[in-house]
């Protein structure tokens, strides 16, 4: 079964929100970590999100796959054509997260390695 361009736009900014609101989570999750020190099973299944999230966003030329799937099926360029959210939340997307998450894993380097107690 083939879906409509229609459809399969839909489904891609559906999925790619999803993506996007798991992934605020889990850098949300670092910085508490960071701050506070706890660590347990939620901050490493963040650490392995944002690693495999890491991992495909290097390997796709600092690039998310999805927006590509979203043009295919029609998608107007811009910064807030594959997704549901609004373009004020994922224009600095990269900038933004990418700074917080660079926080909370030096928070989490500097804890591990005893320099902040």
């Amino acid at each position: 079964m083939r879906l409509d361009k229609a459809r399969g736009l839909l489904l891609v900014r559906w999925v790619h929100t999803l993506i996007y609101v798991v992934m605020v989570a889990a850098i949300i999750v670092l910085l508490i970590a960071g701050f506070t020190g706890r660590a347990g099973v939620w901050l490493w299944v963040s650490l392995g999100l944002l690693a495999v999230e890491s991992v495909v966003l290097v390997g796709n030329g600092m690039k998310c796959p999805l927006t590509a799937l979203a043009v295919r099926y029609g998608a107007e360029k811009g910064y807030a054509f594959d997704t549901l959210l609004p373009e004020q939340l994922t224009r600095y997307t990269f900038r933004f997260f990418g700074t917080l998450t660079a926080l909370g894993l030096l928070l989490m380097i500097f804890r591990w390695a005893r320099v902040i107690v």
